[in-house]
């Protein structure tokens, strides 16, 4: 059976001519969105839905798509809440050190001594890097810089991940 990789959420329609609003979910928007590629559509009790990309633009925080065949508001109204996936086998080669965010997120964070800090439940992309947001037991979300001085070593397979934490970072060490 295909496993599928979230791309974006369809969050609403954008005029009459069938586009979507897309908030996305890929670092790979220019590629995953060119027109003549395929997406999935899932939606809630409704069997997956193939869709090619026609059009492809960014306007302010979104992206917007329209489809093949699919012209008219009417048409993509029943899109809205859709969750648009892509193969896994389609995913996108990375380079040395880059990981898709499904590899990163449940990953056990550990202190090169050894000490769990938690695990990782979500990533933000704040700008000039990414930050690993690490959900402790009983202490607030530790936020982790993807840096090199940080994060030590990935282990996407063994689901582990490797930290230096510098002085000061985590609020609750002294």
């Amino acid at each position: 059976m295909t496993e599928y990789l979230n791309v974006g959420k369809i969050v609403n329609t954008h005029g009459i001519r069938g586009e979507v609003r897309v908030i996305s979910q890929t670092d790979f928007a220019l590629e995953r969105y060119q027109p003549g590629k395929m997406l999935m559509l899932f939606r809630e009790n409704q069997a997956p839905l193939t869709l090619t990309i026609d059009t492809y633009r960014r306007h302010k925080n979104f992206d917007l798509l329209s489809f093949e065949g699919y012209p008219s508001i009417n048409q993509v109204e029943s899109f809205r809440d859709g969750i648009l996936k892509v193969a896994k086998e389609d995913r996108i080669e990375l380079a040395e050190n880059e990981f898709y965010y499904y590899e990163i997120i449940g990953a056990e964070v550990v202190t090169e001594e050894g000490k769990v800090i938690g695990k990782v439940k979500e990533i933000l992309s704040p700008g000039a890097n990414d930050v690993w947001v690490v959900q402790r037991k009983g202490k607030k979300d530790a936020l982790l810089p993807y840096i090199d001085s940080v994060i030590k070593e990935v282990d996407v397979t063994a689901q582990k991940i490797i930290v230096e934490i510098p002085e000061g970072l985590l609020d609750d060490e002294n």
